[in-house]
């Protein structure tokens, strides 16, 4: 059923947030002085590898978004859908509007090489003048490098990122969300419009690259036949949030001052900064860090580090080699009193991108390193989780000397912050407190940009952070001292 809004009136929505190791659909309702999720479809996602790639199962992940949807839908009124997934990766369509294949994860090996290509083209320093981007890998200019001369590419019309594609699917309407297109290294940072004359230089079909919106714009009312199959009225508006899931996320962090840093901590972990412009200095481009855009024109000054992705891969493997005691919970308890910083490794290194056999590279980084080789699941969640706060203290720290700040406390939001291992850990390193929590950020924010453009009175972001503030719980978390974080950094980069 649907149900229209009224001034001063709650307002429910659907918000369809994606991760790459699964997705949910939650209900969010917001009023005056409410806000409230709850989780009303949940499915696993993954890569599908065949013919030696590694894809997304796009036409599945819309069939469960569907699925959710229209669980909202069915225990209450529906006002509208909004949609945030992960960054970089795209489908194209044909002529016609059609899908040319399956999407590639980023995690593909497509792009081993390219970024040494394209960069021959465009010097990393002009390219970072123009896309304030850290240099990954998988950015979707590499992508679309490393597609080339394929025949999907020749064929394609149209280039969409996957949410815009989900939402295409909900409106047929094209277009692609800013927050979202930032991650691309097609766009321009400053301008906030498409880089064109970058895109042909490095032999990207530009014209491919659809319209820009910005969060808060209204997509399009649902297609009927969607309607149909949802038990909706047509009417139903789709609205463009943060696409990208952290951009969402930031919005969804309950700070008070400007003066905040915070960790979108999941699959990824993305430390940083909220900046109102980009900080394009050479110093920034060779510490590797990023410019994204994020809800009403603020900037994502942030850099990306491995995340949870590694401590869930080391779970799969050992589930799949049987070790009973390898559990989630058993391995985090057993973390908390296992020996500080006995063994810790970079992170970031390249190695611990691709699905497999992690807790094998996690010991192989440690043996290269001449670090004590970690034997056992708590002692190799021990080395991930201190590694993590070890990676967090450095990227803070820089990013703040980057940008000029001093931070004065630190927001842990998304999965991660229900670690409360890794919330002290980080709050011991860093040196300032951390306020964990919620660890729904980016559905939260998902829902307060819809509730906004329907109606609900919240002007800005600190209106919709203090609406979060009051109605979700904080842990604070204060650095103790006692632990020489000095010495086990210098560990990692002798």
């Amino acid at each position: 059923m649907t149900g229209a809004t009224r001034p001063g009136s709650p307002v429910r929505v659907a918000a369809v947030d994606l991760g790459a190791t699964s997705g949910r659909v939650m209900a969010g309702r917001v009023g005056p002085r409410s806000l409230h999720l709850e989780e009303l479809h949940r499915f696993p996602n993954g890569g599908v590898r065949a013919n030696g790639s590694l894809f997304w199962d796009v036409l599945g992940i819309h069939r469960e978004v569907l699925n959710g949807v229209r669980e909202v839908a069915r225990t209450g009124p529906l006002h509208g859908i909004g949609i945030d997934s992960w960054a970089v990766d795209y489908g194209l369509l044909d002529r016609d509007g059609n899908l040319l294949g399956n999407p590639y994860s980023h995690r593909d090996s497509r792009t081993d090489g390219v970024p040494a290509r394209v960069l021959e083209k465009v010097g990393a320093a002009d390219l970072y003048a123009t896309t304030g981007l850290q240099n990954l890998p998988f950015n979707t200019i590499y992508q679309l490098a490393a597609a080339q001369g394929t025949a999907a590419l020749e064929s394609a019309e149209q280039l969409l990122l996957l949410p815009d594609l989900l939402a295409y699917w909900l409106t047929g309407k094209i277009g692609a969300e800013r927050t979202n297109a930032s991650t691309t290294g097609l766009y321009d940072v400053t301008t906030r419009e498409w880089a064109v004359d970058l895109a042909k230089r490095v032999g990207v079909p530009w014209a491919i690259l659809p319209p820009l919106r910005d969060a808060g714009d209204v997509i399009g009312p649902v297609l009927g036949e969607v309607a149909e199959q949802l038990g909706v009225d047509a009417g139903v508006p789709v609205v463009a949030v943060g696409s990208h899931d952290t951009a969402s996320a930031i919005v969804g962090v309950p700070a008070t001052e400007d003066d905040f840093a915070y960790i979108s901590s999941g699959t990824w972990s993305l430390v940083g900064l909220e900046l109102e412009k980009p900080v394009l200095s050479e110093a920034a481009r060779l510490a590797d860090f990023t410019n994204e855009g994020g809800v009403d024109g603020t900037v994502r000054f942030l850099k990306n580090v491995m995340g949870l992705w590694v401590l869930s891969e080391c779970l799969r493997t050992w589930s799949d080699q049987r070790i009973r005691e390898a559990s989630l919970a058993a391995v985090l308890e057993g973390a908390v009193d296992a020996p500080a910083l006995r063994t810790v490794v970079d992170i970031n290194d390249p190695r611990l991108l691709p699905p497999g056999d992690m807790p094998s590279r996690i010991q192989q980084l440690a043996e290269e390193a001449g670090e004590p080789i970690p034997r056992t699941p708590v002692a190799i969640a021990r080395t991930v989780i201190d590694s993590l706060a070890l990676a967090y203290r450095k990227h803070l720290r820089t990013a703040a000397e980057l940008a000029g700040r001093s931070p004065s406390v630190v927001h842990i939001v998304g999965g991660g912050s229900q670690n409360h291992l890794l919330c002290q850990l980080t709050a011991d390193a860093v040196g300032i407190p951390v306020l964990a929590g919620p660890s729904e950020a980016a559905a939260l924010g998902n829902v307060l940009v819809q509730a906004r453009t329907l109606g609900a009175p919240l002007k800005d972001l600190g209106a919709m952070r203090d609406l979060v503030r009051r109605t979700h719980e904080l842990h604070r978390f204060e650095p103790r001292p006692g632990t020489d974080w000095d010495a086990a950094e210098a560990r990692i980069t002798r």
